[in-house]
């Protein structure tokens, strides 16, 4: 049988969020090595990336609940979220590399 594009999505973000996570995770390794002052940045940064993947977990929840012709628009909206954790991670992945 084949994945109709919504299962396909939810598999392919499922993956995602597991990647991101283990991605947090090394983050938060690498931040306990670094200073106090740092350590402290580190941690609200690591907490605002925890957030955003929390609130994509959520909205895969809400995509799987959805009729297969109404998830689009939450899709779009999960999309832009990735994006933003990406760039994130990225900016505070190159800080604690520094240090």
């Amino acid at each position: 049988m084949m994945m109709n594009k919504k299962d396909a999505y939810v598999e392919k973000l499922k993956a995602q969020l597991d990647l991101w996570k283990a991605d947090i995770d090394k983050l938060e390794a690498k931040a306990r090595k670094a200073t106090a002052d740092a350590k402290v940045m580190y941690e609200e940064q690591i907490g605002e990336l925890r957030s955003k993947w929390d609130t994509t977990k959520d909205k895969l929840m809400d995509i799987e609940n959805e009729e297969e012709h109404e998830w689009e628009d939450l899709k779009k909206e999960v999309d832009k979220l990735g994006e933003s954790f990406f760039e994130e991670y990225k900016r505070l992945r190159k800080k604690i590399e520094k240090k």
